[in-house]
C-alpha cells in the first residue's frame, strides 16, 4: 500500500515589525564601511594619480550608490518582505531569476563574513600578542559569538548594530579630523612609487579597475532592503534609511580620503596597501599602527554583525517561498530565522577553515553589480506589469533614472569581462551552476520531500 507524500511542513513563527530609521542607517553604515576604505584608496591612487580623477571616481561611486538606493527604496516600500533583492527578482522575473539572485547573494555574503572576521584575526595580533597566528580561531569565535547574540532576537541584533555602527562612525570621523588638522607631511617612505600626477584622461582599463574597487567599497548600501518585512512603516522609513545611510557613508569616505591626501599626498598613497596605517603613523607616530588596528577592529565588528544579519534573511525568504528547505523559514520568538542564521554561519566558518573565501570574494564585485542590474530591471518590469500596485514611494524621473542605472550596470559588467576576464568567467560559471540546484530544489518541492 502506498501513501501520498506528506505535505511540506509550514515554517514556524514570523519576523517582528520592530525596526526603524536608526537601525536602517546603522545597518547600511555597518554593511558598507569595512576595511575597503582603509585599503582601497592606495590602489585607486595608483590607477588615477590625479586629484580630480581620484576624488571624482569616489564621488561618482557615491552618487551611483545614492541613486541606486533611492531607486530600490521604491521596491522595498512596495514589497515589504525581508530577503533583499531576491524578493524583487522573484516577483518581477520569476522563480529561477529569484533563485539565482538568492544563490549568488548568499554565497558572496557568506564569503564576505568569512573575510571580514579573518581580517579581524589578522589585525588583532599586534594588540593582543597571544592571538598571533590564530586568525582563523579568532574569526570562528567572532562568527559564533555574533550568531549567539543575534539568535536572541532582532532587538538584540538591532541594538548591537546601532552601538557598533555609532562607534565606527566616531572613530573614522575622528581619524579624518585628526589627519585634516595635522600639518601635511612628505609621502611615507613605505609607499611604492606613484605615477606622475596628471590630469590626463586615464586609460579605459585603469578607469574600469578603479570603478570596480570603488563600487566594491561602496557595496552594502542596499542593506536595509533585507529587513523590509521587519520595518514598522516601510513606506516612510525605508526611503529615509536608504538615503540617510548612503549620505553618511559618502561623507565619511570623502572626509577620510581628504585626510589621507592631506597628510600623505596622492603620490604617497599610491601603491600603499593600507593607507590608513600610513596616515596614522604620520599623525600618531610609532603608536599609529596600534591606533589603526584598533580602528579596524571596531569597524569590522560592525560590518560582521550587519553581514550576519543580512545573510540569514535570504535563505529564510527563499524557504518561505518554497525554493529551499522549509525549515530554513523557521523563526523564533525573538524574530530571528534561527536555522537560516545557523546554516549561513556554518557556511562562513567552513570558508574560514578551508581558506576558500578569497576565491569567492574575487567574484563578488561581478555578483553585486549583477544583482543590482536584476533589481533595476525588476523595477521597470513591475512598473509595466503592476501599475496599480500601491507604491508608497516612487523614484523620479522614471524611466530615465532606473534605465540609466541599468545601462551603467551592464556597462560595468561588460568592462569587467574585458579587464578581469578570468574572475568574470568564474562568476558566470557559478551563476550557471545555480540551474541544477534550482531544479533539484524544485523537484523536491513537487514531490513533497521538504
Amino acid at each position: 500500500m502506498t501513501h501520498p507524500p506528506a505535505a511540506p511542513r509550514a515554517p514556524r513563527g514570523n519576523l517582528l515589525k520592530v525596526l526603524g530609521v536608526a537601525f536602517g542607517v546603522a545597518v547600511i553604515i555597518g554593511n558598507t564601511i569595512g576595511i575597503g576604505i582603509l585599503r582601497t584608496p592606495g590602489d585607486i591612487a595608483t590607477q588615477l594619480p590625479s586629484a580630480p580623477w581620484f576624488f571624482g571616481v569616489w564621488l561618482a561611486g557615491g552618487i551611483y550608490a545614492l541613486l541606486g538606493a533611492l531607486t530600490l527604496a521604491e521596491l522595498g516600500a512596495m514589497l515589504p518582505s525581508s530577503g533583499g533583492q531576491y524578493v524583487f527578482a522573484r516577483r518581477a522575473l520569476g522563480d529561477y531569476a529569484g533563485f539565482t539572485i538568492g544563490w549568488t547573494d548568499t554565497i558572496s555574503s557568506a564569503a564576505a563574513l568569512a573575510a571580514v572576521t579573518i581580517s579581524m584575526g589578522e589585525y588583532s595580533d599586534a594588540l593582543i600578542p597571544a592571538l598571533a597566528g590564530h586568525a582563523s580561531a579568532v574569526a570562528v569565535t567572532v562568527v559564533a559569538g555574533l550568531t549567539l547574540v543575534n539568535w536572541r532576537g532582532i532587538r538584540a541584533g538591532d541594538l548591537t548594530q546601532q552601538i557598533t555602527s555609532l562607534l565606527k562612525t566616531l572613530v573614522l570621523v575622528g581619524l579624518a579630523a585628526v589627519c585634516l588638522f595635522t600639518p601635511p607631511a612628505s609621502p611615507v617612505s613605505s609607499a611604492s612609487p606613484a605615477s606622475p600626477v596628471s590630469s590626463a584622461f586615464p586609460g579605459f582599463a585603469l578607469l574600469v579597475l578603479a570603478l570596480q574597487g570603488v563600487i566594491y567599497t561602496y557595496d552594502g548600501w542596499n542593506g536595509m532592503l533585507y529587513f523590509s518585512g521587519e520595518v514598522k512603516d516601510p513606506g516612510r522609513e525605508i526611503p529615509r534609511s536608504m538615503a540617510g545611510g548612503v549620505l553618511v557613508v559618502v561623507v565619511i569616505y570623502l572626509l577620510l580620503l581628504a585626510g589621507y591626501a592631506h597628510v600623505l599626498t596622492l603620490r604617497g598613497m599610491a601603491g600603499d596597501n593600507l593607507v590608513a596605517a600610513s596616515a596614522a603613523r604620520v599623525v600618531f607616530g610609532p603608536a599609529g599602527d596600534r591606533v589603526v588596528r584598533a580602528i579596524i577592529l571596531v569597524s569590522l565588528l560592525s560590518t560582521a554583525n550587519a553581514i550576519a544579519l543580512v545573510t540569514s534573511r535570504v535563505p529564510y525568504a527563499m524557504a518561505r517561498d518554497g525554493l529551499l528547505w522549509r525549515r530554513l523559514g523557521d523563526v523564533n520568538e525573538g524574530g530571528t530565522p534561527v536555522i537560516s542564521l545557523a546554516i549561513t554561519a556554518a557556511v562562513a566558518i567552513a570558508l574560514i577553515l578551508t581558506g576558500t573565501f578569497g576565491r569567492v570574494l574575487a567574484l563578488a564585485a561581478f555578483f553585486y553589480v549583477f544583482q543590482y542590474a536584476a533589481s533595476f530591471l525588476s523595477l521597470i518590469a513591475l512598473r509595466r506589469r503592476e501599475p496599480g500596485t500601491p507604491r508608497p514611494f516612487r523614484i523620479r524621473p522614471y524611466p530615465w533614472l532606473p534605465a540609466f542605472l541599468l545601462l551603467g550596470s551592464f556597462a560595468f559588467l561588460a568592462g569587467n569581462l574585458i579587464t578581469d576576464t578570468r574572475n568574470s568567467l568564474w562568476s558566470v560559471a557559478l551563476l550557471l551552476g545555480s540551474w541544477p540546484v534550482f531544479r533539484l530544489m524544485r523537484g523536491k518541492t513537487v514531490s513533497g520531500e521538504r
